[in-house]
């Protein structure tokens, strides 16, 4: 077992407890649909942090697939997904009244959630900036697109959170989803452009 393997066994159980949480309040609700009254900056939220989440998945193998064995990298892995965990488990109310618009829901926990996500995403963001400085590396994977999409996350992430009107928090929750679109798509025009990948193993050469 890789030092990589090790850890993500950790990391991605944590964090995987926060994809579970999402999915399950979601079916919780879809099971209570005929009784409650679903809205949709609920939903909104709801897809905003579960894409983030598959985003810290692809993270991980990106900046620490490379990483030693290490005990501060576990502690960070933990408070990281432990973050992820409690914005997921705040997304969908745990137990509904009946006739309750889940928009009431959102108003009392979306400053909380948003704010775990964007914490979570600054201290990685802070990680791999010490990380590449002290490496040399920062010069290779500084890219201006790298800092405006930052840019952009913290900017719409803290007007969804702390704004008042629900215009401008609907307007800021389907920009960000559109910039998380706008990344799912070109990690499709990469799967198109490499041809797809095989699905049948090579048959291994015959010996002679």
């Amino acid at each position: 077992m890789s030092a990589f393997e090790f850890f993500f066994s950790f990391y991605g159980l944590v964090l995987g407890f926060s994809a579970a949480e999402l999915v399950g309040g979601f079916a919780g609700l879809v099971q209570r649909r005929k009784t409650i009254r679903f809205g949709h900056l609920t939903l909104l939220l709801a897809g905003f942090v579960a894409i983030d989440i598959a985003t810290f998945w692809a993270q991980a193998w990106t900046i620490l697939r490379f990483a030693p064995f290490n005990f501060a990298l576990l502690i960070l892995g933990l408070v990281v997904a432990s973050v992820f965990y409690v914005a997921a488990s705040l997304v969908f109310p745990k137990d509904p009244a009946e006739g309750e618009h889940l928009d009431g829901h959102f108003w009392e926990n979306r400053r909380i959630v948003l704010l775990c996500v964007l914490a979570a995403n600054l201290s990685m963001a802070a990680v791999l900036t010490i990380l590449t400085l002290g490496t040399g590396e920062f010069s290779a994977i500084s890219r201006p697109m790298l800092w405006i999409g930052l840019a952009i996350f913290t900017t719409f992430t803290m007007i969804a959170a702390l704004a008042k009107k629900k215009g401008v928090v609907t307007a800021a929750l389907m920009i960000l989803l559109f910039y998380q679109g706008q990344t799912i798509g070109r990690s499709i025009s990469a799967l198109v452009d490499g041809g797809g990948w095989t699905v049948l193993q090579s048959k291994a050469p015959k010996e002679d």
